[in-house]
C-alpha cells in the first residue's frame, strides 16, 4: 500500500491543480498493479513461461495496465496486434495466459545490422527497377519514327511544345529499328513472361537456402545481360525479346527473397518502415534511371543505357555477398542486444512446421485480399510504367530529354509517399495503438482509391501537358501509400511464409505487366487522345474493385495455419 499511499500525498498537498487528472490515473493503475500482482503469481505457477519481460493476457474485460518490464491486456479475438499462443488454464471459462516476450528496451536503429541490411536491399531494389524500365525510355529512341505513322495522328492533335532554352543536338548516331507498333508492346511485355514464372519457386527457394543468395543471384543475372541487350537487339527484335524474358526470370525472384529476409529480421512494429524503405528503393531506381536513360540517349547513345546500369549491378552484387547476411543469428557482426531484440520479437510469430500448409494457404480469404489488391495496384503501376514515355513522347509531345524527366517525375513523388507512409504506419500502431489490420486498411484505401480519380482526371484534360503531368504525378504519388497496406501484410498475417506468399500474389500481380501493355497498344492504334483516356478508364476501375475487395476481406492477425505445428498438410 507504500504506492497509494505517497500518489494521495503528493495529490493533496504537493502536485499543482494542473496535475490533478493524472495523479488519479496513477492512482489507479498502482491499485490495479496491487490487485494484479496476486494474479501474476498464480498464473506463473500454471504458465512457467511468465517473466519479468512478457506480456500477460487475462480474460477479456481488464484494463491495460502498462509495467515497465510487462504489460497485462485483455484478450482480443480478433483484430488483434499479434496471436499469440494460448495456454489454457482450469476448467473451461478459466483465466487464459497468453505469452509474447518482447525486450525491455528497443535498440537504436542508428548503424544497426537490420538498418544496413535496409540500406543495402535499397540500392538493390534500386537496380531491380533501374534495369528493368531503362528499356521503357530507350525503345522511344531505338525505333525509326519514319517508319511509324502514329506520328502524324498525335501531331494534329497535340502541338509540338515550344522550347523556351536552346537545346544541345540531340545525338542520332544510334542504331534504328523498324519494329512496329504491336511488337513494341510485345518487347515491353516480354519482362513478365519470364518474371511470372519466378515468384512462386522464388519464394519457396529462399524458404530453403536464404534469401541472400537469391537476390544477389537474381539481380547479378539481370545486369550480364542488361549488358547484351543491344547485341541483341541487333540481332533482331526475337532475340531482344528472349533477352528480356530472361531477365524476368532472374528478377521474378527478388521480392519474394525480400520478405523472406525480412521475415527474419523485421520486428513487428517496424515492419512498415523497414520494408518501406527497402521498396522504396524500386520508386528511386525508377526516379533516376528514367531520366538518366532520357540524357544518355539525347547526348551520347541508347546503347550506353544497358552498358551503364548493367555495370553498376554487378557491382552491387559483390557488395550484397560482403555485407548482408539471411537471418540476426548469421551476422558476423550484429550487436548482441540487438540480435536479442529481433529474436524476442519474432520468437512467437515463426512456425516450426516443416512442411507447407498448401490447403490452407489457398483457403486464406485473407491471402485473396492480398492477391486483389496486388493485381488490381500492378495493373495501374506497370500501365504507366512501361507507357508513359510513349505517352509523353506520342500524345504530349515532349523530346526524348524532356520525356526522360517527366516520365521520372510520378515515381519521385510516389518514393518521398512511400518513405513518410512507412514511418506514419508504424506511428499508428506503436504510438496510438491502431490495430494492424485497421492501419493496412487505411493505407491500402488511399493509395488505391486516390491514384484511381487522378487517372480518370488525366483522362479528361486532353492535350494540357500541365494538368496531364501534375494529375499523372498525383496518382503515383498517392500510390505510395498502398506500400504499407497490402504490400506489407504478408508479414503480418504469415511471417515464416511471407517469401512464398509474396511470390503468391506477385504471380497473380505479373499478370498485368504481361497483357497491360498489348492491350493498351491495341487501344490506341491510332494514338488519340480519346483512345489514351480509354487506357486510363480501365486502371482506374480496376484499382477501385481491388481497394474494395480488400477493405472487405483482409486481416491484421498470424493466421492459425501460420503458427500452429502440423504432422502433415491436409491431403
Amino acid at each position: 500500500m507504500n504506492g497509494l499511499i505517497c500518489a494521495q500525498f503528493l495529490h493533496t498537498v504537493m502536485l499543482p491543480a494542473w496535475l490533478h487528472t493524472w495523479s488519479l490515473s496513477l492512482q489507479l493503475h498502482l491499485q490495479q498493479w496491487e490487485e494484479t500482482a496476486a494474479q501474476q503469481g498464480k498464473l506463473s505457477a500454471q504458465c512457467p513461461a511468465l517473466q519479468h519481460n512478457v506480456r500477460l493476457h487475462e480474460s477479456p474485460g481488464n484494463q491495460i495496465l502498462q509495467g515497465t518490464n510487462f504489460s497485462m491486456t485483455p484478450v482480443q479475438h480478433s483484430n488483434t496486434e499479434e496471436e499469440d499462443h494460448s495456454l489454457p488454464l482450469g476448467e473451461p471459462g478459466a483465466q487464459q495466459c497468453h505469452v509474447q516476450r518482447y525486450p525491455a528496451q528497443k535498440v537504436p536503429f542508428c548503424c544497426s545490422a537490420r538498418y544496413n541490411l535496409a540500406g543495402m536491399a535499397l540500392f538493390g531494389f534500386f537496380m531491380v527497377y533501374a534495369l528493368r524500365v531503362n528499356l521503357s525510355v530507350a525503345l522511344v529512341d531505338m525505333i525509326n519514327s519514319t517508319s511509324s505513322a502514329l506520328e502524324n495522328t498525335s501531331a494534329k492533335i497535340c502541338p509540338v511544345h515550344n522550347n523556351i532554352t536552346p537545346a544541345v543536338q540531340h545525338n542520332s548516331t544510334g542504331k534504328k529499328y523498324n519494329f512496329e507498333p504491336d511488337m513494341q508492346g510485345w518487347i515491353l511485355a516480354s519482362f513478365f513472361y519470364g518474371y511470372i514464372l519466378t515468384q512462386i519457386p522464388g519464394g519457396y527457394l529462399a524458404g530453403k537456402i536464404g534469401g541472400k543468395r537469391l537476390l544477389g543471384i537474381g539481380i547479378f543475372c539481370t545486369s550480364a545481360l542488361t549488358l547484351l541487350t543491344p547485341l541483341a537487339a541487333d540481332l533482331g527484335a526475337g532475340y531482344l525479346i528472349a533477352v528480356r524474358v530472361i531477365e524476368g526470370f532472374g528478377e521474378g525472384v527478388a521480392y519474394p527473397a525480400m520478405h523472406a529476409m525480412w521475415s527474419q529480421w523485421a520486428p513487428p512494429l517496424e515492419r512498415s518502415r523497414l520494408v518501406s524503405l527497402t521498396f522504396a528503393g524500386a520508386e528511386l531506381g525508377t526516379v533516376v534511371s528514367l531520366p538518366l536513360s532520357g540524357l544518355i540517349c539525347y547526348y551520347i547513345d541508347w546503347s550506353y543505357v544497358f552498358y551503364i546500369f548493367g555495370a553498376i549491378g554487378v557491382l552491387w552484387f559483390i557488395m550484397w555477398l560482403f555485407i548482408v547476411s539471411d537471418a540476426p543469428h548469421l551476422h558476423k557482426s550484429i550487436s548482441d542486444s540487438e540480435k536479442q531484440y529481433i529474436l524476442s520479437a519474432l520468437q512467437n510469430q515463426l512456425s516450426q512446421q516443416k512442411t507447407v500448409p498448401v490447403c490452407a494457404i489457398i483457403k486464406s480469404m485473407p491471402l485473396w485480399a492480398i492477391v486483389v489488391a496486388h493485381f488490381s495496384h500492378n495493373w495501374t503501376f506497370h500501365t504507366l510504367l512501361t507507357l508513359l514515355p510513349t505517352y509523353m513522347k506520342d500524345i504530349l509531345r515532349f523530346n526524348a530529354k524532356e520525356n526522360g524527366f517527366l516520365s521520372a517525375l510520378p515515381y519521385f513523388g510516389c518514393w518521398v509517399c512511400m518513405n513518410i507512409t512507412g514511418l506514419l504506419a508504424d506511428y499508428m500502431r506503436e504510438k496510438r495503438n491502431y490495430s494492424t489490420v485497421v492501419v493496412r486498411k487505411i493505407f491500402n484505401t488511399l493509395g488505391m482509391i486516390g491514384p484511381a480519380v487522378f487517372l480518370v482526371a488525366a483522362g479528361y484534360i486532353g492535350c494540357d501537358y500541365k494538368l496531364a503531368v501534375a494529375f499523372l504525378t498525383l496518382s503515383t504519388t498517392i500510390g505510395g501509400f498502398s506500400v504499407s497496406g497490402y504490400n506489407i501484410n504478408h508479414l503480418d498475417i504469415a511471417p515464416s511464409y511471407a517469401g512464398l506468399l509474396l511470390g503468391i500474389t506477385n504471380t497473380f500481380a505479373t499478370i498485368p505487366g504481361m497483357v497491360g501493355p498489348v492491350i493498351a497498344k491495341r487501344i490506341t492504334h491510332e494514338n488519340t487522345v480519346e483512345q489514351w483516356q480509354v487506357v486510363f478508364y480501365i486502371a482506374a476501375a480496376i484499382n477501385v474493385f481491388g481497394a474494395i475487395f480488400f477493405l472487405i476481406f483482409a486481416s491484421g492477425t498470424v493466421q492459425h495455419w501460420a503458427v500452429t505445428q502440423k504432422k502433415e498438410d491436409e491431403e
